[in-house]
């Protein structure tokens, strides 16, 4: 029967972590049975409970532990200072870390949880949420920051994930760089523009970015022009979807009356 004494340097939660995280690596998700991981680690299974509350908690540790060695390096990126370049190799780190971690990348993407967080991925989003603040501070954000950071999260993770659903033979070579580049046009600015062809979104998201390092406002003052901003931010969003809808609405119109016309001419 497995005992819960740990060897030398040692404890029974990161050997349990370490079995499951082998027992997903060699054979996926459906082999990580409490029963499966308190053989492996030679524990008994009640420890498994205590430590982890249940088979989430479980798995949510495993992502936590095995994201760790992703993280550090993610968060030392330094491409000589441009916060795209930056972006554009976080990106590229994503899209390596899922290609070599397949079973741990669905593990925490796959099965989104609304509400829930799970460590690995919080930490992650810390380091894009950064990433996107640099981009803003230095002028060249086009759009709000959480729309932004909702935008890469979306297309790196879908890039990914469909990546990981096909062999390798049968994955595009540009899916990639053409997704992230399609991002990057989309939030960003190629320099720095002056504030008369910035317009009010770019500025508005510039000063927001860097309002906490005024000293010349109070705490309530800060706040109640942060809410000025985003609310700049968020209407010229709305009024372009707006247009947007609009000249879709019409072209479609368009279309239908030639197709009407068309169709009394014959």
């Amino acid at each position: 029967m497995p005992s819960d004494h740990p060897s030398v340097g040692e404890s029974s939660r990161d050997r349990i972590i370490a079995a499951a995280l082998t027992l997903l690596n060699e054979q996926g998700r459906e082999a990580v049975s409490t029963r499966a991981v308190a053989t492996a680690a030679g524990v008994q299974a009640p420890t498994i409970y205590r430590l982890f509350g249940d088979k989430q908690g479980l798995l949510d540790a495993v992502a936590a532990h095995g994201f760790a060695a992703h993280i550090p390096a993610k968060s030392a990126l330094d491409p000589g200072g441009d916060p795209v370049d930056h972006l554009r190799a976080g990106w590229e780190m994503n899209i390596s870390f899922a290609l070599h971690n397949p079973a741990l990348y669905s593990l925490i993407y796959g099965e989104p949880r609304p509400g829930v967080r799970v460590e690995a991925a919080e930490i992650a989003d810390k380091i894009l949420e950064h990433a996107i603040r640099q981009i803003a501070a230095a002028g060249r954000l086009r759009v709000e920051e959480a729309l932004a950071i909702q935008l890469v999260h979306a297309s790196g993770r879908g890039v990914a994930l469909e990546l990981l659903s096909r062999t390798e033979a049968e994955r595009h070579p540009s899916l990639t760089s053409a997704a992230r580049e399609g991002v990057i046009a989309a939030i960003t600015t190629d320099a720095p523009l002056s504030p008369e062809d910035a317009g009010p979104v770019t500025a508005a998201v510039a000063l927001r970015a860097v309002l906490s390092r005024t000293t010349a406002l109070t705490d309530t003052e800060r706040a109640l022009l942060r809410e000025w901003l985003d609310r700049i931010t968020r209407a010229d969003s709305t009024a372009r979807t707006d247009s947007t809808n609009r000249h879709d609405s019409t072209t479609r119109t368009d279309s239908t009356a030639r197709t009407e016309t068309d169709r009394s001419a014959t």
